[in-house]
């Protein structure tokens, strides 16, 4: 006979008393992760700092840079955080003002590899973001010194410590130099 775990509920995740470690909910069963270090930190500061004042400058949405819940799924419920996400003016309309989780995925996502981090995750957790609506994701990965950039139905691009990262069509104008990220 086997025995069917009881998974957890986006409220029930909600009400979880802080712990200091950061969790997230995969098709209802809770994921810890332990809080990332500075080089992590540094990397995810730097892109959000640099999005949120072209985005308010331009009056383009909102940038979140406080590790924000995102509800994917429901029934069984998946709870994701990006390490910085962007809703659009659209996005936000849509979204409305909620308690709790966001519904539904950001239009941009930074997700910036920690030491502790395996690749296999990061790539399934991309793959939600994009699955789930995410029009473009950043992989900042301090290690290497690159940035992957994913977007739907097409090929990832590496950039490199000489590349510049942008924003393209979802950040229009948005630019920042990759060796930035990594000082």
């Amino acid at each position: 006979m086997a025995i069917t775990p009881k998974l957890m509920t986006a409220d029930q995740l909600l009400d979880l008393p802080d712990d200091g470690m950061q969790h997230e909910l995969v098709r209802g069963v809770l994921r810890t992760m332990a809080p990332p270090g500075l080089q992590h930190g540094r990397s995810g500061s730097s892109i959000g700092r640099s999005l949120d004042r072209y985005v308010e400058a331009n009056g383009l949405g909102e940038v979140i840079l406080i590790e924000t819940g995102y509800r994917l799924t429901r029934d069984p419920d998946t709870v994701r955080v990006p390490d910085v996400g962007f809703l659009s003016n659209e996005r936000l309309r849509e979204v409305g003002d909620v308690v709790g989780y966001v519904p539904g995925a950001p239009d941009l996502v930074v997700e910036v590899i920690s030491p502790n981090d395996r690749y296999a995750k990061v790539d399934e957790k991309v793959a939600a973001w994009i699955e789930h609506g995410t029009r473009l994701v950043f992989v900042v990965n301090p290690r290497r010194r690159t940035v992957a950039v994913h977007r739907p139905g097409q090929p990832i691009r590496v950039l490199g410590r000489d590349d510049v990262l942008d924003g393209e069509d979802v950040v229009p104008g948005w630019s920042m130099a990759v060796r930035d990220l990594f000082r």
